[in-house]
């Protein structure tokens, strides 16, 4: 199973389409921006606590049959936080001296 490489930044609604450079992931594939991981969630998932990866890049060219970004398409979905900012605030400053690792 791929990806689903959703195509906006959950916080900020950036887009982010299947080659960004400045998308970031973490293990639930929540979606956001490099400037807002950054600078509005200091590296902690605001949905499950997590830390973040920069989100791979799938292939635009099929180099094996079946797989590339035509064959396996993206999200078109848009996801959008539940929480406010606040929370997700609090949620932040409560995680991010913990290591991902250590979460």
């Amino acid at each position: 199973m791929a990806l689903q490489l959703r195509p906006n930044c959950e916080y900020c609604d950036k887009d982010l389409p299947p080659n960004a450079m400045d998308a970031r992931i973490c293990s639930y594939e929540c979606t956001f921006c490099a400037d807002c991981v950054d600078n509005k969630l200091h590296n902690v998932c605001p949905n499950c606590g997590g830390g973040f990866v920069p989100r791979p890049i799938r292939p635009a060219i099929e180099r094996r049959p079946g797989v590339c970004v035509t064959m396996q398409l993206p999200s078109d979905k848009r996801v959008h936080l539940k929480y406010s900012v606040e929370d997700i605030a609090a949620h932040s400053a409560r995680l991010w001296d913990i290591p991902p690792q250590e979460r």
